[in-house]
């Protein structure tokens, strides 16, 4: 039996689903698919982001020849076998190019990657790669040269995903709608965000439930758990997951990584999705680590950024370094707190204009206005001198926004800026 997956591919443009970053109507790509100009590209990024479904649609708006390879499993002589025919069409009577796909193109050596370069050179070819691996590390220059457009495939939303499920089940000619199937919208709502936006999983998940129900079944939340494997009592609730991060953040805040891994745990069993952990993590770094560990905003989101590249189920290695990092920290809630009453006072005072003295003076005529004149440059003074920065009615009433702690580096941070004061 064919795939859900495979029945649902989308068979023109106005049917792709995802990657609005780059593909939208009248975007350049979309224009330049519908006019016929498009030329080679690298996709990159994560499985069932529509990299192969795009090459396929994009083949069958040129109206030209395609050749769909996977490089795991063909070589140079296949290659080439195309490449000759290619050049009949591209040299003779009719003078078409040939447009050729290559699946998984990482996995050619450099080599077989350089059999390519003479027919893009000459126009014979376009050329289509798609890669799971940075195509900056894993493709070579001389081919990204030629090729020029790299575009990146983002895992899909949560609400494109569900998009994507809804219409294979009211489709009637290739999806489920002859099965007059029921479903509940909870349930297809928690299958898209389990699916960690890889459309394939979603729709072949929902296959495999389909075809193990009667005709006019109904689809719940206690199957789609079945299917997935995993738990999915923690959505019952709309408010759960919520509840579970409010947790973790306070857990990682009054440091108990013993408590916030517990929680992290539970977000993923729950089927919780990397980036909503990821932005709370980032978020939990800045306002209430800070100062305190200035790094943990640093190596937080290169954990989370390596947990959206590597998808689950081993994300959950970088996300729970980031938890333990953040839950053993010492805390600072300073600079959060200094922002805070910052935009208090822009809400509650009439504000002074900037000092003359710091605006700018780059161009001419702004020292007829007097603008700039009198600043002291302070790399001009080993680094620091002193001189007003705010405005003049804040800085007649002495304001002082940011109150740094005796926690972790902030401790050195106060200390320096306390022997400024002493200047």
């Amino acid at each position: 039996m064919i795939p859900l997956s495979t029945r649902m591919r989308p068979e023109n443009l106005d049917q792709f689903v995802g990657q609005s970053h780059f593909m939208y109507k009248e975007s350049l790509l979309y224009n330049a698919i519908k006019n016929k100009t498009f030329d080679s590209a690298i996709f990159f990024g994560p499985s069932g982001t529509g990299k192969t479904t795009l090459a396929r649609i994009i083949a069958r708006e040129m109206d030209a020849d395609f050749y769909e390879l996977n490089a795991s499993t063909t070589g140079i002589k296949e290659l080439k076998e195309i490449i000759e025919k290619g050049k009949l069409k591209f040299f003779g009577l009719q003078k078409e190019t040939t447009y050729v796909y290559v699946d998984e193109f990482h996995r050619w050596n450099k080599l077989q990657q350089d059999s390519l370069l003479k027919a893009l050179e000459e126009g014979v070819i376009r050329f289509i790669g798609s890669t799971t691996e940075n195509p900056y590390f894993a493709v070579n220059n001389a081919i990204l040269s030629r090729v020029g457009s790299v575009y990146e495939f983002k895992r899909l939303s949560k609400d494109e995903i569900y998009q994507i499920l809804v219409h294979a089940l009211q489709d009637s000619e290739r999806g489920l709608a002859k099965r007059n199937l029921e479903w509940d919208p909870e349930a297809v709502k928690i299958l898209s965000e389990l699916s960690s936006g890889d459309a394939r999983i979603a729709l072949d998940t929902l296959g495999f439930i389909a075809d193990n129900l009667k005709i006019g079944g109904r689809i719940d939340t206690k199957m789609v758990g079945e299917a997935m494997q995993r738990q999915t009592t923690f959505y019952d609730r709309s408010e759960d997951k919520y509840n579970l991060l409010s947790a973790l953040q306070k857990s990682v805040r009054g440091s108990d990584p013993d408590a916030a891994i517990h929680y992290l745990a539970r977000l993923l069993e729950g089927g919780a999705d990397i980036q909503m952990i990821g932005r709370r993590l980032m978020v939990m770094a800045s306002e209430d680590v800070g100062m305190a560990y200035p790094n943990a905003i640093t190596i937080v989101t290169s954990c989370v950024q390596a947990a959206l590249m590597i998808g689950l189920p081993e994300a959950r290695i970088n996300l729970a370094q980031a938890t333990i990092l953040l839950a053993s920290c010492p805390k600072s809630n300073a600079s959060c707190m200094a922002l805070a009453k910052a935009t208090s006072d822009l809400q509650r005072k009439n504000i002074d204009d900037v000092p003359d003295h710091l605006k700018d003076s780059h161009y001419s005529g702004a020292s007829k206005r007097g603008l700039g004149i009198g600043y002291l440059y302070p790399h001009a003074y080993g680094g620091y001198v002193k001189q007003q920065y705010l405005p003049d009615n804040l800085y007649r009433e002495g304001v002082k926004y940011y109150e740094p702690t005796e926690n972790g580096k902030e401790g050195a941070f106060k200390k320096f800026l306390e022997s400024l004061n002493q200047k």
